[in-house]
């Protein structure tokens, strides 16, 4: 089994002051599966990432990082 991505979501939502909550209502998940995320449980799907993208403003790349 192939390592979860590396994110900077954790460090993204803590520089615009957004709980996990407040992430997830934005982005229509819950707020475990932005823990998922943030923690390397879980990978999103494309469509989520592109969303997550377009949240902050950046490219997939800038936010996921590729071992």
């Amino acid at each position: 089994m192939g390592a979860a991505m590396k994110n900077r979501l954790k460090v993204l939502r803590a520089e615009r002051d957004w709980s996990q909550s407040d992430l997830a209502a934005q982005l229509g998940i819950s707020r475990q599966s932005v823990n998922a995320i943030e923690t390397g449980k879980y990978d999103p799907s494309l469509p989520l990432a592109f969303r997550i993208a377009d949240l902050f403003g950046l490219t997939i790349e800038a936010i996921f990082l590729c071992d």
